[in-house]
C-alpha cells in the first residue's frame, strides 16, 4: 500500500480481492455536476457480495450524491451504473429498489403520525386475496424485523411515541424489509448505543453472511477498521483510492482524505474561568430527568456525557425552553429567568444548536445566507426592511470561521453535506452574539478535517468568555475541550470531574453504573 517514502499512492489498486469474485454493483466514470460545483468528477465504485466496502471522505467529497444517485434521487450526468454486469439506470428511488438496491439514511426520512409497522412496509405493504392491505401479516412481519435489528418496541405504536434510537432501528428495519441485494448504510450508528450499535455490527454480519453487497459510510474510524473489508476514498469529487482495508492504516486513511497528514491533537487552551453566568438548580421533568443542578461561567466548557437514553438532550431542550421542566430555576448573571420559550431563552442570551440539525436547526429549502440571519434580523434590518447586503456580511463572516464548504451563500442549506449543515445551525446561533451556547453532539456526522475546524472554534468562543455546554458522546472530544464534565445516567446527574481528574474509564464507569475494578 505505501510506496518506499512512505506516501499513500493516489490510486491505490485492489490486488487480491476474493479470488474469482466479481462485483453485485459497479459505477464507472460517474460525473455530477450543480451549479457552480463538479460534485462528482469521473468516479469509479466497486461493490462485492459478502463485502462491506467503506467509503469515507470529508463532507463535500460527494459521498452524499453518490448515495442519491445509487438510490434514484439524483441522475448522473456520465458514466454507467452496472449490476451483475446490465447497465441500469435509476430513474427514480422505486426504480433503484427494485434493482435491489436499499438505502439507511443518517437522517431518518419516516412519519410521526403513522404507526412503526406502517413505516417500515410503506409502499410495499402485505397484501391479501383481494388487494387490500393485509394488517395481521404486516404486523407480525414488522415484529420480525424489529427482533432482527434489536428493537424492542410494539409494532402498532406510532413512531411519534420513539426516542431517536429507536427511530433510527425503525429506519434499519424499513431497509431491510425490501428484498435487497446491495445496503447502503450512511452513518447508521449516529444516534444509537454502545448495545445498539454491537446489535447492529451483528446484523452487518449476517448480511454478509447471505452475500449481500454493503457500502458503510462513517467518519468513525474504529467503526470502519472493525467491520469493513474493503475501503474508498473520495477526496473533492474524485475517487482517490481504494483497497482492501487491512492494507492500510488510520493514518494512511487520514492522509488520503485530506491530503495532508492531520494533527488529531485538541486545541491548547489557557482556561480562564471568568464571573458565573448561568447557576441552574433543581431541574426536573416529569418523565426525562430529575433534580439537575451546576454553574457556568465565562470562558468555560462544561461537557456532558453519558450514553443514549441518559436524557442530557432532553435537559438541554427544556433549559432552551423547547419543552417545560416541573420545578426548577435558572439564574443567568445572578438574576432569575424564566425561560418558557426558545424566544425567551435567545433573549436571555442561550442559544441551542441541536443534535437532529435536519429537524431541529437548518431551514431546509431557504439558502444559506438566510438561515444564519434568521434569529438575527433585528441587527440586518432598518426600519423594518431587511438589509441584503449586512445579511451576507453577517453569514460570510460565521460561514468563513467555520470553514463552511459551498457554492456560494445563495445555495440551498439542503443541498449541503450534512457536517456542513451542522456548521451552518452553529453559525445561525452565534451570529446571535450569545452569552451561552449549547452544542449537542456538535462534531456528529462530521469529517476529521471539519472536526478540527469546529473544535478550534469553540475553543476561541470560549477565549473570548462565551460560556459553553457541549453534550458529546465522543470521550476523545469530552476529555480534549472539557474543564469540567458532569456525567448523567438515567436522567440524573451521577459524577462531576474536574478537568485534572478525567480519564476515559472514570466516564464510562460513571456512565454506564460499572463499579471500580478489583
Amino acid at each position: 500500500m505505501l510506496d518506499h517514502k512512505g506516501t499513500v499512492p493516489v490510486n491505490v489498486q485492489d490486488t487480491n480481492a476474493s479470488p474469482g469474485a466479481t462485483p453485485i454493483l459497479e459505477l464507472s466514470g460517474i460525473s455530477k455536476r450543480f451549479p457552480g460545483v463538479l460534485a462528482l468528477d469521473d468516479v469509479g465504485l466497486k461493490l462485492y457480495p459478502g463485502s462491506v466496502t467503506a467509503l469515507v471522505g470529508e463532507n463535500g467529497a460527494g459521498k452524499s450524491t453518490i448515495v442519491k444517485i445509487l438510490t434514484g434521487i439524483y441522475q448522473p450526468d456520465g458514466g454507467t451504473i452496472r449490476i451483475d454486469g446490465s447497465a441500469k439506470r435509476f430513474a427514480t428511488p422505486h426504480t433503484a429498489t427494485l434493482s435491489g438496491v436499499t438505502a439507511i439514511h443518517q437522517e431518518t426520512v419516516l412519519f410521526d403520525e403513522l404507526s412503526i409497522a406502517e413505516n417500515i412496509f410503506l409502499g410495499h405493504a402485505p397484501r391479501n386475496r383481494l388487494g387490500l392491505i393485509d394488517w395481521s401479516a404486516m404486523h407480525t412481519r414488522a415484529a420480525d424485523m424489529l427482533a432482527n435489528v434489536g428493537a424492542d418496541v410494539d409494532p402498532t405504536a406510532k413512531l411519534r411515541d420513539l426516542g431517536i434510537a429507536n427511530k433510527h432501528l425503525v429506519a434499519v428495519a424499513r431497509a431491510l424489509s425490501v428484498e435487497a441485494r446491495i445496503v447502503i448504510m450512511d452513518e447508521p450508528t449516529a444516534a444509537l448505543s454502545h448495545k445498539e450499535i454491537n446489535e447492529l455490527y451483528a446484523l452487518i454480519e449476517s448480511l454478509r453472511q447471505t452475500g449481500k453487497a454493503i457500502l458503510f459510510i462513517s467518519h468513525k474510524f474504529d467503526e470502519i477498521f472493525k467491520i469493513a473489508d474493503r475501503f474508498a476514498v473520495f477526496r473533492d469529487g474524485r475517487e482517490i483510492a481504494d483497497g482492501l482495508i487491512d492494507d492500510i492504516t488510520p493514518d494512511d486513511l487520514v492522509q488520503m482524505m485530506v491530503g495532508r497528514s492531520v494533527d488529531q491533537i485538541f486545541p491548547a487552551r489557557q482556561h480562564h474561568q471568568g464571573t458565573e453566568v448561568l447557576r441552574v438548580a433543581g431541574y426536573c421533568h416529569p418523565t426525562e430527568f430529575q433534580d439537575i443542578g451546576f454553574s457556568l461561567h465565562e470562558g468555560e466548557i462544561l461537557g456532558f456525557y453519558g450514553l443514549v437514553g441518559s436524557g442530557r438532550s432532553e435537559f438541554m431542550q427544556a433549559l432552551f425552553g423547547i419543552t417545560k421542566p416541573s420545578k426548577g430555576a435558572v439564574r443567568i448573571d445572578g438574576q432569575i429567568a424564566v425561560v418558557r420559550s426558545p424566544a425567551e431563552a435567545i433573549n436571555r442570551g442561550i442559544v441551542y444548536v441541536p443534535e437532529d440539525r435536519g429537524k431541529q436547526g437548518a431551514v431546509i429549502g431557504l439558502p444559506i445566507f438566510q438561515n444564519i440571519s434568521l434569529p438575527s434580523l433585528s441587527k440586518t434590518s432598518r426600519a423594518g426592511f431587511i438589509r441584503l447586503a449586512e445579511e451576507f456580511a453577517l453569514a460570510r463572516d460565521y460561514t468563513a470561521r467555520l470553514d463552511l464548504r459551498a457554492a456560494s451563500l445563495d445555495q440551498d442549506v439542503g443541498e449541503l453535506s450534512g457536517g456542513n449543515q451542522q456548521k451552518v445551525v452553529i453559525a445561525k446561533w452565534l451570529a446571535t452574539r450569545p452569552r451561552v451556547i449549547i452544542l449537542d453532539e456538535p462534531t456528529k456526522g462530521i469529517d476529521i478535517g471539519s472536526k478540527a475546524a469546529v473544535h478550534e472554534f469553540m475553543a476561541e468562543l470560549a477565549s473570548q468568555g462565551l460560556a459553553v455546554i457541549m453534550v458529546s458522546s465522543e470521550i476523545p472530544e469530552i476529555l480534549g475541550l472539557s474543564d469540567r464534565v458532569i456525567v448523567m445516567r438515567e436522567g440524573l446527574m451521577v459524577e462531576q470531574f474536574e478537568r485534572d481528574e478525567l480519564t476515559p474509564e472514570k466516564l464510562v464507569r460513571a456512565a454506564a453504573d460499572i463499579g471500580e475494578a478489583a
